[in-house]
């Protein structure tokens, strides 16, 4: 492993997971242990029978997550902006080459 990279136990669903991670890291990764068993606790009061398997509880919560991180991604898409300014560079270059 890197010299950079230590091993933290995060828990998910009543289990322990050891994680390898970069020290800068840290904080992300236990936020990140710390939203998805929000999520499934959430998640556990929606359907308190206990015929719901942690798995599907869990598949829930992975879809959910992954909804709001594309929704981010959308919203940070800065590709037509891009596009926009280099449409209109190029218009003012060449309105300003006509002068």
């Amino acid at each position: 492993m890197d010299d950079d990279k230590f091993l933290i136990h995060v828990e998910i669903a009543e289990k322990s997971y050891g994680l390898w991670i970069r020290r800068s890291d840290e904080e992300l990764a236990r936020k990140a242990a710390k939203q998805i068993q929000n999520k499934l606790i959430q998640y556990r009061q929606k359907f308190p029978d206990s015929s719901v398997d942690v798995k599907d509880l869990l598949a829930m919560v992975t879809f959910q997550l992954s909804m709001s991180n594309l929704q981010l991604e959308d919203k940070n898409d800065t590709n037509p902006f891009t596009e926009k300014i280099i449409q209109l560079t190029d218009e003012l270059e060449m309105y300003l080459k006509d002068k």
